[in-house]
């Protein structure tokens, strides 16, 4: 039986987006305030997914190697360094972005431990994921937005809907803090070590979703939500169909959608399915809310 283990370990490092062929106005246009110098730092948080069948001692690897492993090949060398220095040879071509280094950190690795997958955290609000498909990764961004709504579907009365959605169904609604995170696949630049520009997408998930979103009675303001129940699914759905092209238009792809409403409530989209899959969720008989 094949079973997935993760380790977590970290490192703090510094890392200067600029190539030396570009004058700096170019590479501000490019890489904005990344490209400042001497580079500026970041707490990196690395989780490393190791797959494999259990051992006669209950393990897929023994965690006390996995971590000396990631210590020595990783951590050891990047802790407290620029790392365009500590590894110049890998970074020298294809700059240090958080993608570049899930794929640099998984080639260190792969030669010692069965990975499945390398996780990369810039900060809690940027991460990468890297699985060794040559230059392909995916990149996620997590924003919020701010807004309420009301589960009821106009055409039933107030006690066929209370008995669907329940507390949800009230007349006036309730709100929600959401929070989104939009994961981009596609491949890293040779040059700029970047699947995307990461400015663009976030000023898309901005102009698309978050100003649109934030501060609204998604029921009343918002008229897609009109008809369309306002569940987390609903606008999850709507979501990943707002920023479907954009994404597309940057040179990605958009790869999946999480909304998290609330602690206890949170879905995901997987983006790459096809559009009747979507139409299909969008359709199905809406479920009771869990309270």
């Amino acid at each position: 039986m094949k079973c997935t283990i993760n380790r977590r370990a970290q490192f703090s490092a510094s890392h200067r987006y600029w190539l030396p062929e570009l004058d700096e106005a170019e590479n501000q246009r490019l890489f904005g305030a990344c490209s400042r110098f001497p580079g500026h730092g970041h707490n990196y948080v690395l989780y490393v997914s190791l797959e494999g069948d259990l051992d006669r001692y209950g393990m897929v690897e023994n965690l006390s190697v996995v971590k000396q492993v990631i210590k020595r090949e990783v951590t050891s060398q990047l802790q407290y360094s620029h790392l365009n220095d500590a590894w110049s040879e890998e970074f020298k071509q294809t700059l240090p972005t958080t993608e570049n280094i899930a794929r640099v950190i998984w080639n260190k690795l792969k030669p010692h431990l069965p990975l499945v997958n390398i996780q990369l955290f810039e900060h809690p609000e940027l991460w990468a994921d890297y699985q060794g498909n040559n230059m392909e990764a995916t990149l996620t961004v997590k924003t919020h937005f701010s807004a309420a709504h009301r589960l009821a579907i106009p055409s039933l009365s107030f006690e066929e809907n209370q008995e669907i959605y329940g507390k949800c169904a009230r007349p006036n609604g309730h709100g929600h803090n959401y929070h989104l995170e939009v994961t981009v696949a596609g491949e890293i630049d040779n040059r700029t070590g970047m699947l995307v520009d990461l400015g663009a997408l976030q000023n898309a998930i901005d102009e698309y979703v978050v100003e649109p979103f934030d501060h609204t009675f998604l029921n009343k303001d918002i008229p897609y939500f009109a008809e369309v129940v306002p569940t987390a699914e609903n606008i999850a759905v709507r979501i990943a169909d707002l920023l479907r092209s954009p994404i597309k238009e940057l040179g990605a792809e958009l790869d999946k959608i999480k909304l998290i409403e609330s602690p206890n409530n949170s879905c995901e989209i997987d983006c790459r399915s096809s559009k009747e899959d979507a139409e299909t969720t969008k359709s199905k008989k809406p479920a009771m809310v869990s309270q």
